[in-house]
């Protein structure tokens, strides 16, 4: 079996647009007709521009390759242009490619990519979502109005979700870190009292935030925080110096989580070895595939540390999550765009199985979903490749 030709989507996300403005897939066939798709998440240059670099890849480092070598292929792409270290574009350009490969070695063994990875632990996994506002509501004053979310997520309770993220320390910044106003603190605590108080003891509550802290500033946050008992801190500080993050996680009973914007086992490792976070968020499209993330859930496992699948962005990404979270016995809880439901849904020729709170975990060959090639291709992404996003763009990962 050999890898024969690659094909990019490049698909725009319709309003609301939960998950991102696009969805970045990947199509790979094998010389004798094997298909398996894939999804990169990177957002360092335009989207096109990422949909080339995935053929430049491909072109140079998997064509005529055999799609179960992965392990090869891996440090080819790893290694190229004498680098050897983590990148977080390349490193998303070979998620979406590996992901991609495995989805092809489960058809061709007719076996859920689960069951080639150690087998499935959990049946059916715990999952959350952020905390959306409705198509009448006003984007931006819904994350500035404890009230509004409050009662969101005391909806979300009764639809089965047991629990919630949000983040109300306000967008990220390109000059972060800062210390937090005593307005942003007060909001925050506001915010956590509000959601604590409908929800109760029903739902964990996750507190956001996009590395926007200095270490005496995320301090100062965590204390009004503790008496809410949130699951966790969420990126406190940035993530270039962990033991600066690791430091906030010595000073507060919160745990700390962090993940997403981290790529390859080499930048997690650091995390677990200095203490910054015991709940790792990795990205499925960004860490470095399937097999690197199982790697790194396993590294995890001997620190007594929990995985918890980060997912801002589309639906493959999403279900090669649920392959790796069922067979780690530390996994913790995932990350759903609300109940899979809305274009999440209609990209898939089926959309994933969601019940009372938890996704069931599924059986099908490969990564058990199928991009729907159709919609796909009636979606174009046609944007400017710009980065400059407004907070109704993106939802949870509010920049400007």
């Amino acid at each position: 079996m050999k890898l024969a030709s690659i094909e990019t989507f490049v698909v725009g996300n319709p309003p609301p647009g939960w998950g991102g403005r696009y969805f970045l897939f990947v199509k790979l066939t094998t010389a004798c007709g094997v298909v398996g798709y894939g999804e990169m998440y990177t957002a360092s240059f335009g989207a096109h521009t990422v949909a080339r670099m995935a053929e430049d890849v491909f072109g140079k480092d998997l064509i005529d390759e055999d799609p179960f070598k992965i392990e090869r292929m891996w440090r080819r792409v790893y290694s190229r242009g004498y680098s050897s270290r983590p990148d977080i574009s390349l490193m998303g350009v070979m998620s979406g490619l590996e992901m991609a490969c495995w989805d092809i070695i489960g058809k061709a063994l007719d076996r859920p990519v689960h069951a080639l990875i150690g087998g499935k632990l959990h049946e059916r996994l715990r999952s959350y979502t952020y905390l959306y506002p409705d198509a009448d509501m006003d984007q931006d004053s819904f994350y500035e109005d404890p009230d509004a979310s409050a009662a969101m997520a005391a909806r979300y309770v009764e639809e089965g979700f047991t629990a919630v993220k949000f983040d109300p320390a306000g967008a990220y910044t390109t000059v972060d870190p800062h210390m937090p106003e005593l307005e942003v603190i007060d909001r925050s605590a506001r915010f956590l009292k509000a959601l604590r108080e409908a929800v109760g003891t029903r739902a964990d509550l996750l507190f956001g935030t996009h590395g926007q802290f200095s270490p005496s500033g995320a301090k100062r946050m965590a204390r009004v925080m503790e008496q809410y008992d949130p699951l966790w801190f969420e990126e406190p500080t940035p993530p270039e110096r962990p033991e600066i993050m690791a430091e906030v996680a010595r000073s507060t009973t919160i745990p700390v989580a962090t993940g997403e914007r981290l790529t390859t086992k080499y930048e997690f490792a650091r995390v677990l070895e200095l203490g910054a976070a015991n709940i790792l968020q990795m990205n499925l499209g960004r860490v470095g595939g399937i097999l690197e993330a199982k790697k790194i859930a396993s590294m995890a496992e001997a620190f007594y540390a929990h995985i918890a699948p980060h997912l801002y962005c589309g639906p493959i990404v999403g279900a090669a999550n649920i392959q790796v979270s069922a067979t780690c016995p530390n996994f913790l809880i995932l990350e759903s765009i609300r109940q899979w439901d809305g274009f999440h849904a209609e990209i898939l020729k089926e959309p994933v199985q969601w019940e009372d709170g938890y996704v069931i975990v599924s059986d099908e060959p490969g990564l058990g979903v199928e991009l729907n090639e159709e919609v796909a291709r009636a979606h174009p992404f046609e944007g400017d490749n710009g980065l400059h996003l407004t907070t109704t763009e993106i939802g949870d990962t509010r920049w400007t």
